[in-house]
């Protein structure tokens, strides 16, 4: 073999990979499937590090179960719809499809050098008709079922970018892109009926034993069952029509300690009284400047309005309560009004201490007296605490048996009755923008909200339409609203609104199946390849893209779309760290940061000090520098000392990213590959480092050179220790087989590397030494599949060592036949010895009392007792 040259062998085997179609996904009835999926990406036009880390664990995986004979499916597509698109076409000029498409081909053609097992057969992106002239179809069905409604609702709007913006895209009360203050409004809006399946997306949770647990504590939480009370205040003082207030609590036992009341800025009452009160009307519309999630409203300042409204308290009616307008308070949620409790609750406390309400105090702390408080108390609900006021008699309880014995207190006086809740809002979907998947609804003076025809899909964007107005180019397109009516015929006008991105990720794994079909999905295919085997992504993604997957397989089976085994579409879940790099900063004069590619500085040690200086720089000769300290203030005074900030997540604006492509043309895609693998377990971060991709590449190098070397011996060559060898493979085997099993990729590369140590002292037969090598091929091969091919090819092995079945390990051969026993003298170890697993007790302590160690401790002193404890210790008194 001539010495290593990955882009010679890397090139090689992805051509002959591809003419032979060995990554094609075959629905084949006689073998068992295994369908294993990357969350696809968005084509921002480069791949990075997290890419390949990503898609690699997944092509692990993916070789590894093709090995074991399983039909794979490994698939390829983009999440290509959404504003970078279009705010591209504002900057740059052109068209969002040419930007998307663009992006496409590159990031693709940066991924097939990996040599990734994907079928590339299948790929789509979002933004294609035939895709989303599907999911267009499945609206269409999914309205048919009752499970999209259309209705007004509040919801963050950006001025700037003049779009619906989702509460994740709201940060510090700002949009993500524009940073423009966010400001509530009220529009109509598209809604799925996602919160129809509230309880039984909760109760599955306790199903999915192969997802992380705290995924499923993100997900039980987001989706937030609560028990609570749900009872009406009287009202005095109130407009015509609002004689009642209605109130839904899940702190039911503080009730006895409420001193106010509130409404949402969109309460129905609050909007009655802007109407004819101007102030009233100042005051919510400052309240709608506020973003609209709870984590928003708990952190912004409390301020409310006193309408003059007052309610009784339902257990004394001789107590009024005022009644506010708070900009704490989430319409979406409950009723929309509350009673405050500041003694047990910090933004009530806030509130009442700003508007010097009572703070009255519901309970205390254990042997504690009631007291005025300077914080709010507000302790677990599973904490006992005393009652003052509370419905079970004054006592010692939990905040648990409180709440119960409230509501069945509030129940058999007819006050109320107790209600289980859930935090998860049905799902708004309308987005004010171009590039997106059009919602196929027409509206109609005569009909109303009708459905397109599905013979009219796909409803497709229109291509002629510019970016230089702010807003929706939609609203503004000369001809493509215009349309007729599907029912009556008569002029209509098509909607606007484009559907939340997220819709377009929710259901792509079920398209996978049958990605070219005319409809969204294939019975057969669905059947076949759901669900999805091992689901691998980012945890950024736990939440709401899995939430919204999990929603759109119950609806997808509901319309006929997927079996009813798919409404939990993924049976694992693996969500794997990033890959972090140092970042290299120095500091102007005004003391701002300024940010420096890895290849802008130089690294070197001058004594025990790691120094960074920007350039190509020699490092000193350290006894020409008596004074360090003084030196490194010297480059930090010229500018040229760099602070290090270790193990950062990669940033294009800290400049700290690694390009893969730069890394596969210095050493090989095989060496990013094993690298990202090598360092840590998949679930925490890995720091990149030159120093270990170049420590990878002289492994592989190693590697090569023993097959090389394999390779050269004489074919009658003898050797010696093919046992030894045969069981060092299948030691290997074994452990190898277990961490790909367990996701632990690391531990197989580290066998990996034990089994290279053990062939490269091995003198073995040749046979012995060939089989041990292909092994070795095939043991890399889901890791460094391009060198893998080689090393099997030059040494024999049949065909494409990627078809090649997964080598499996003789029991026999994993049975150790010795056994290592520590020894013990008074009970302190001193030496160690290995013997015979089935060695008689009496041979054990004669090799132990012969043992050079133990011979030289003892110095002659006389032995007065040896315990041999079978296969564990040796104790020798003396």
């Amino acid at each position: 073999m001539s010495r290593y040259e990955p882009k010679t062998i890397e090139s090689k085997w992805q051509a002959a990979w591809d003419a032979a179609e060995t990554f094609k996904a075959r629905r084949d009835p006689a073998k068992p499937k295994y369908y294993v999926l990357e969350m696809f990406p968005y084509p921002s036009g480069r791949i990075h590090m997290g890419h390949v880390r990503n898609y690699t664990m997944g092509d692990v995986v993916a070789r590894y179960k093709a090995a074991q004979g399983f039909s794979v499916l490994h698939p390829m597509g983009w999440d290509a719809f959404g504003m970078p698109a279009e705010n591209a076409a504002m900057e740059r000029g052109g068209h969002p499809k040419e930007w998307t498409y663009g992006n496409i081909a590159d990031m693709r053609a940066q991924m097939k050098p990996l040599g990734l097992s994907i079928d590339w057969s299948r790929e789509f992106a979002t933004c294609d008709p035939e895709y989303y002239g599907q999911q267009q179809a499945m609206f269409i069905d999914m309205m048919a079922k009752g499970l999209v409604y259309r209705k007004n609702a509040v919801v963050n709007w950006d001025p700037v970018d003049m779009t619906v913006l989702a509460n994740e895209q709201v940060i510090d009360g700002k949009g993500w892109r524009s940073n423009a203050p966010v400001v509530r409004r009220e529009l109509t809006q598209w809604f799925f009926k996602i919160s129809d399946y509230s309880a039984e997306l909760l109760s599955a949770l306790d199903g999915l034993k192969d997802w992380p647990e705290k995924v499923r504590v993100m997900q039980a939480n987001w989706i937030g069952q609560s028990r609570g009370l749900q009872f009406a205040f009287t009202t005095t003082g109130a407009p015509e029509g609002f004689d009642r207030l209605e109130v839904y609590t899940t702190r039911p036992d503080t009730l006895l300690g409420a001193s106010f009341a509130a409404i949402a800025a969109d309460h129905p009452l609050a909007k009655h009284l802007e109407r004819h009160d101007p102030a009233v009307a100042e005051f919510t519309a400052e309240c709608r400047k506020g973003g609209t999630t709870a984590e928003a409203m708990e952190t912004a300042e409390k301020i409310g309005m006193d309408t003059g409204i007052r309610v009784l308290h339902p257990f004394d009616n001789s107590v009024e309560l005022p009644v506010y307008i708070a900009n704490f308070i989430l319409m979406d949620y409950g009723t929309g009004a509350i009673f405050g409790c500041p003694a047990h609750d910090a933004r009530d406390f806030e509130f009442a201490t700003k508007y010097g309400l009572p703070i009255p105090v519901v309970f205390v702390p254990e042997g504690a007296e009631e007291a005025d408080l300077d914080e709010p108390f507000v302790p677990m609900k599973s904490e006992r605490v005393q009652y003052i006021r509370g419905f079970a008699g004054n006592d010692l309880q939990t905040g648990e048996d409180a709440i119960a014995a409230a509501i069945a207190e509030c129940e058999s006086r007819g006050i109320g009755r107790g209600v289980t809740n859930y935090r998860l809002r049905d799902w708004g979907i309308s987005r004010q923008r171009y590039w997106g998947c059009p919602i196929p609804v027409i509206h109609c003076d005569a009909c109303g909200v009708v459905a397109e025809k599905k013979e009219n899909l796909p409803v497709r964007l229109p291509d002629d339409v510019s970016f230089d107005i702010p807003g929706n180019p939609l609203d503004r397109h000369p001809t493509w609203r215009q349309c007729t009516c599907p029912q009556c015929g008569a002029d209509a006008r098509r909607e606007t609104d484009t559907m939340d991105t997220f819709v377009d990720s929710s259901w792509y794994y079920a398209r996978f199946t049958a990605p070219h079909a005319t409809t969204p999905t294939i019975a057969e295919d669905a059947d076949y390849w759901m669900n999805v085997d091992q689901y691998i992504g980012g945890i950024e993604h736990a939440i709401l893209h899995l939430l919204y997957s999990r929603f759109f397989a119950r609806a997808m089976h509901a319309t006929g779309h997927l079996p009813a085994k798919a409404i939990e579409p993924f049976n694992a879940l693996f969500t794997q760290g990033m890959v972090t790099h140092e970042i290299y900063k120095t500091t102007d004069a005004a003391g701002r940061p300024i940010y420096h590619l890895p290849e802008d500085v130089t690294t070197f040690t001058v004594g025990d000090r790691r120094v960074t200086v920007l350039g190509d720089v020699a490092p000193p000769d350290p006894d020409m520098i008596p004074d360090i300290n003084a030196w490194m203030q010297g480059l930090n005074d010229e500018g040229a000392l760099v602070e290090v900030i270790p193990s950062a997540k990669m940033s294009k604006s800290k400049k700290n990213v690694v390009d893969p492509m730069n890394i596969i043309e210095a050493f090989g895609a095989d060496t990013a590959r094993w690298f990202v693998m090598s360092d840590s377990p998949p679930e925490r971060d890995v720091e990149w480092t030159a120093s270990g991709a170049e420590a990878t590449f002289k492994h592989l190098s190693r590697v090569w050179a023993l097959c090389s070397r394999i390779g050269d011996m004489p074919a009658d060559h003898a050797g010696e220790g093919d046992a030894e060898i045969a069981k060092a493979t299948a030691k290997a085997v074994d452990e190898i087989t277990r961490a790909i099993e367990t996701f632990a990729f690391n531990k197989a590369i580290a066998a990996l590397y034990g089994l290279t140590n053990t062939l490269a002292k091995a003198n073995g037969s040749t046979p012995a030494m060939k089989q041990a090598i292909r092994t070795l091929a095939q043991l890399m091969c889901p890791m460094t599949p391009h060198i893998a091919e080689s090393i099997w090819t030059y040494q024999g092995g049949a065909g494409l060592c990627a078809t090649a079945p997964w080598p499996k390990a003789d029991p026999a051969l994993l049975v150790d036949d010795t056994v290592t026993l520590p020894i013990q003298i008074n009970g302190k170890r001193r030496a160690e010895i290995s013997v015979p697993k089935d060695m008689p007790a009496s041979e054990v302590e004669k090799i132990a009392l012969a043992d050079e160690a133990v011979v030289k401790f003892l110095a002659g002193a006389p032995v007065k007792k040896i315990i041999v404890v079978p296969g564990r210790i040796i104790n020798v008194v003396i």
